[in-house]
């Protein structure tokens, strides 16, 4: 386990010295063999150099830099730590955040190419609103206007916009204001297909159609590393993935 701004894990190709790309994934303790399987797809597939740090709240309560109280609406450590990435990528450069419970089947390197200096950060516009009333191990569903955009967002760390996100401004401001994406106008919110963040459960793949094939899928009703949810959509593909990220784990420190 890496601190949420310590030393992450590099990825270097073909021996070339390049800058890698920040990804910050939401990291909870329920959900840490999600955070491996999630970590391990975009490492395995990445054909770019790319630097993985997971976002621990803990870390960042004794880093002085997160204060919040926990609310009952809360589902994940992650909530609202999130926002911090545009501060932890120092406001410099792009960066991606992305919660624990995705699964990576394309190279990070083709959502890249899709990013647009113009944009102080893009992200899929999901039009979502869940049907059930639980997620994940019982945690209350909630229903408000762009849901699940902030589940996978890329930052332009140093647009001036962006710098508003001051660790103070995270830790005082509300969920509305924050998961909203309230401190920008709407044309400064690119966006990014939905098959960068593929919602199990709601977006559909049409056979006939290689467009819709999801190059991240997002379990955002819960994953099979929950019980209740061992069998939605994609299962196999994660506990797939999964196994592959233990074997290889197995073998590292044999």
């Amino acid at each position: 386990m890496t601190l949420a701004n310590g030393n992450s894990d590099q990825v270097t190709t073909n021996g070339d010295v390049k800058k890698p790309f920040k990804i910050f994934v939401g990291y909870d303790p329920r959900e840490d063999l999600a955070y491996e399987v999630c970590r391990h797809s975009i490492l395995k597939r990445s054909s770019i150099p790319v630097e993985i740090t997971p976002i621990v709240q803990s870390d960042l309560r004794k880093q002085g830099l997160y204060r919040r109280e926990r609310g009952q609406l809360e589902s994940t450590e992650f909530s609202f730590t999130r926002f911090l990435t545009p501060y932890l990528a120092n406001y410099d450069g792009w960066a991606m955040f992305v919660d624990c419970d995705f699964l990576y089947l394309a190279d990070i390197k083709e959502l890249t190419e899709l990013i647009d200096d113009k944009y102080a950060i893009m992200c899929v516009h999901h039009d979502y609103s869940p049907k059930e009333t639980t997620k994940m191990d019982g945690a209350v569903q909630t229903v408000y206007p762009r849901k699940n955009w902030s589940s996978m967002v890329l930052y332009n760390c140093g647009h001036p916009k962006n710098k508003a996100l001051t660790p103070e401004v995270v830790n005082t401001q509300t969920g509305a204001f924050l998961h909203r994406f309230q401190w920008l106008e709407d044309d400064e919110i690119g966006s990014v297909p939905f098959v960068w963040n593929f919602l199990e459960g709601h977006n559909k793949v049409v056979e006939s159609d290689l467009t819709s094939f999801p190059k991240a899928i997002h379990y955002t009703r819960g994953g099979p590393w929950f019980e209740a949810w061992k069998n939605c959509e994609f299962a196999d593909l994660w506990i797939s993935e999964m196994q592959e990220c233990m074997e290889k784990k197995k073998l590292s420190t044999s």
